[in-house]
């Protein structure tokens, strides 16, 4: 792929179709995926998923790695999303799909076949038959970044893909789930660009956290629009393992999530 177009400073150009920001531009979720698999804006995250593709896991050396951004996966009409932090180097950058192909994805979508929102409880690859009801899963930064860590300049840059993505979800978000701290803030900030009355100072991220956010001037019947935010531990090994994050626990947050969609 050749190098996303850059300003004489060396800097991606924010005028290229092909840089984050454009995505606003996209009136679809099919649209906003195919401007998304193309992005080459962060270097060293380009050069991280190419390399981890390229050399590949000695348990997956048969295989061929996507490799690519990784778009947003689930029902386009669902009013619960779930944000995570990242893809995983073997993971998602492996398979192509959010949370697919590694421990992390068979905790989450376990869950997520208990608690009625999957077809499934695995999630191997992208053609595995897995389909979600009422529920969409999705991350601030789509491409897998080294130690699981994107800087902060990458989590900017990549913002516009998340927001643009909320915006055009069918049913209307009206419950976001936040894996971790990192999806917390960047839940939080996207939401007050959209529009969403952010409390100040922010609510700070932990396990069951539960935040409601009201949008000025979107009425609808009910006198407003609501859309709460939940926190919930990440899926990673580093806190299922260690159970800082059991089963029980994450089924209660989907249940939660459940109960206040409905309402």
């Amino acid at each position: 792929m050749p190098p996303v177009p850059t300003v004489p400073s060396g800097r991606p150009d924010p005028s290229s179709p092909r840089y984050p920001q454009a995505a606003g531009a996209a009136t679809s979720l099919a649209a906003l995926d195919a401007h998304l698999v193309d992005c080459r804006a962060c270097p060293r995250l380009v050069a991280w998923r190419e390399e981890v593709a390229a050399t590949r896991r000695a348990a997956f050396r048969e295989e061929t790695y996507w490799g690519r951004p990784v778009p947003g996966f689930g029902d386009p009409g669902a009013a619960i999303v779930v944000v995570g932090l990242a893809p995983a180097a073997h993971g998602a950058n492996r398979t192509g799909r959010m949370f697919t192909g590694d421990r992390s994805g068979d905790f989450l979508f376990a869950a997520m076949h208990r608690t009625g929102f999957a077809n499934q409880p695995t999630s191997t690859s992208i053609d595995d038959g897995l389909t979600l009801r009422g529920i969409r899963v999705t991350a601030p930064v789509r491409c897998a970044p080294p130690a699981n860590q994107p800087t902060v300049d990458e989590r900017r840059r990549c913002a516009p893909y998340l927001g643009r993505e909320l915006e055009l979800v069918g049913g209307g978000v009206r419950v976001a789930v936040a894996l971790g701290a990192v999806g917390w803030q960047a839940l939080l900030t996207t939401l007050g660009e959209q529009g969403w009355a952010v409390p100040r100072p922010r609510p700070r991220f932990a396990h069951g956290a539960e935040v409601r956010l009201e949008r000025d001037g979107d009425r609808d019947a009910d006198g407003g629009r609501v859309l709460t935010l939940l926190g919930c531990f990440h899926v990673s090994q580093q806190n299922t393992f260690t159970g800082r994050l059991t089963p029980p626990m994450l089924d209660a947050v989907l249940l939660r999530a459940r109960d206040l969609a409905s309402r």
